[in-house]
Formats: C-alpha cells, sequence, structure tokens
C-alpha cells in the first residue's frame, strides 16, 4: 500500500483531499457522523485513528483509515460500545459487522420494503419519491411513519452496517424521505390545537441526523402540537434561549448511535439545569446510553408510537377545559 505519510501526498493548505486521499478530520466527520471530538479522543484513547499531519500540523486521514472508521461507526449504529470496536483491525471489524446485523427475515419478507429498498440500491430518486408519496395517501401519515418508515429505517441502517449500502447512497435516501415528509406535513394543513404543548425541537452540535428529528416534529404536529425545529447542531446556550423565547413547554432532542457519549450525558445535563423544571425534555434516536441511564429529569422516546401516550396528560387537561366551558 503506498506510503499516506509522504508531503507530496498530502493536501494543500485549505484543501479536504490529497493526491492519496487522505481527508481532513472535517471531511471524516461529514462522511462517518463521528464528531471530532470523537475522533481525538479515540486517538488519546485507543491509539486509533492515527492521523497523519500535513504542512499546518492538521490532522489527514488516509483511505485504510477511513475504511475502518466507517465500519465503527456501522457497529456503534447496531448497539456495540466504542471500547469493544475501535481498536479492532479492519477483517475482525467486518466479520463483527456481519454478524452484528444479521439480515431481519421478518421485514425482509415485506414486498413494499423491498420494492423500496431495490429503488435506493438502483439509484431511481424520483421513483423512490413518488413511491414514497403514494405511500402516505394510502397509508396516511402517521401510519406511514409507524408502518412503513420505520422499519424502513432499520433496513437502511441494517443494510449500511452490513456493507450492503454506500454512504452517498444512506444520503439519498435521507434525502428523498425529507422531501416527501415536509410535502406531506405542509399539505396536511395541521393546525395546532388548544391546550397542546408547543415543542422546540433541535439536535446537538456535532449531531448532524436530522432525520429522526423531522420524524419527530411530524408524529407532534400530526397530535395537534405546535412545533418550532431549530434543525440540526444547534448549541445548548441557543437551545434555552429559543425555548425561553418561544416558551416552549417540551424540548425535543434526537441522537444518533454514533453521538459521543459523554458529550450527550454533558449536554442534556447542561440543559436540565439551565431550562426551568417545567420545560420536559424528551429525548429519542438509535443512542444506547438513552435507554441506559438518561439524566435525570430528561425523558426517553424509544419509538414514534410513545408519542401520543407522553401527549396524555395535555390531552386530558384540554379535554378537562373544553368540558368545563361547555
Amino acid at each position: 500500500m503506498k506510503d499516506h505519510t509522504q508531503i507530496s501526498d498530502l493536501p494543500q493548505p485549505g484543501r479536504e483531499a490529497g493526491a492519496g486521499g487522505a481527508l481532513s478530520i472535517a471531511a471524516v466527520e461529514r462522511d462517518t457522523g463521528l464528531s471530532k471530538d470523537t475522533l481525538r479522543v479515540w486517538e488519546r484513547r485507543y491509539g486509533f485513528p492515527q492521523p497523519v499531519r500535513d504542512a499546518c500540523d492538521e490532522r489527514l486521514y488516509p483511505p485504510d483509515q477511513l475504511a475502518r472508521l466507517r465500519l465503527i461507526a456501522r457497529l456503534l449504529s447496531a448497539g456495540l460500545r466504542p471500547g469493544r470496536v475501535v481498536p479492532l483491525p479492519l477483517a475482525e471489524l467486518q466479520q463483527l459487522a456481519q454478524q452484528a446485523a444479521p439480515p431481519d427475515t421478518t421485514l425482509a419478507g415485506s414486498p413494499e420494503l423491498q420494492a423500496l429498498l431495490t429503488l435506493v440500491r438502483r439509484h431511481e430518486v424520483l421513483a423512490l419519491r413518488r413511491a414514497l408519496n403514494q405511500a402516505v395517501l394510502r397509508l396516511g401519515l402517521a401510519r406511514f411513519l409507524t408502518e412503513l418508515l420505520a422499519p424502513l429505517n432499520v433496513q437502511v441502517g441494517e443494510a449500511w452496517v452490513r456493507g450492503e449500502m454506500q454512504v452517498f447512497e444512506e444520503h439519498m435516501y435521507t434525502e428523498s424521505v425529507v422531501a416527501v415528509l415536509r410535502s406531506a406535513l405542509g399539505s396536511t394543513g395541521s393546525m395546532p390545537q388548544p391546550g397542546r404543548p408547543r415543542v422546540l425541537l433541535a439536535t446537538f452540535p456535532q449531531e448532524a441526523h436530522a432525520l429522526g428529528l423531522l420524524m419527530a416534529e411530524t408524529m407532534l404536529a400530526l397530535e395537534g402540537c405546535e412545533c418550532i425545529s431549530l434543525g440540526a447542531q444547534t448549541p445548548v446556550a441557543e437551545i434555552v434561549q429559543a425555548a425561553q423565547a418561544h416558551q416552549a413547554h417540551i424540548v425535543a432532542l434526537s441522537f444518533s448511535a454514533a453521538f459521543n457519549a459523554q458529550l450527550l450525558l454533558r449536554g442534556l445535563q447542561e440543559l436540565r439545569e439551565r431550562l426551568p423544571a417545567a420545560v420536559q425534555i424528551w429525548v429519542g434516536g438509535s443512542h444506547p446510553v438513552l435507554q441506559r441511564r438518561a439524566p435525570a429529569g430528561v425523558t426517553p422516546v424509544p419509538r414514534l408510537q410513545d408519542i401520543p401516550r407522553l401527549l396524555a396528560p395535555w390531552t386530558a387537561q384540554a379535554g378537562g377545559n373544553r368540558r368545563d366551558a361547555g
């Protein structure tokens, strides 16, 4: 293999890749979803990755290390812990990826899911969006979210873990789903219902995955909530200010499995300390730490189907207010 530490192969300052294919830390973060802080911590704790340095002493990651990092990100998404997988060589990571995400025969048996996955693999973007839009019309938006899109996301994620789907294909799928959900949500004409909570939605800095957040926003809007989305990568201080400005009743956050666990816990603790006790914090996503040890005062939301149950106190209060008014 070519020696990637040769200066002639390194990117020039300001560029993200050199002739040898080494990538900057920002490019690796976008490619894998692993945050810059996570990469630096692993470098110190596990001795991997081992980036080379350019003339400006900036980290650069050769292609062989990027391949390992992609597999590690897949395994974290499957629920494995960093200490188990980060030190492993590429061959063992590949074997572990096959074991971690065996094909789901239950979901794989659905002809509709398989047809949608086939469209992703064939890169037929327009056909994929048309099929998703048709499913929204047939099922209704709520059933589309819970009965089709949620299991489809599982299939896409497991295919990615097994290495059967490339990063660009997963990104194409995500963008298609976002477009369909935004269009469907806009066409429903859903209006906030009296007595339902006002919900602020966001992700923390270095969490660029926002599809789960949009799915939650859609379900909340269908339940009559007023939703204000700040989108991805919002600093904690800005979330606090926005919650105060909008008088939010709930702050809803989403975390992918690759997000740094310590940053997650510290951020949630800081957010809980800075928000009034009356403002609830809901957290969803695939990060395993959310189910094992969510901080006090933070409510895990494992599934979209749990949202109506969690909204029950507002629903009951609104019903009581209507009866009193009558």
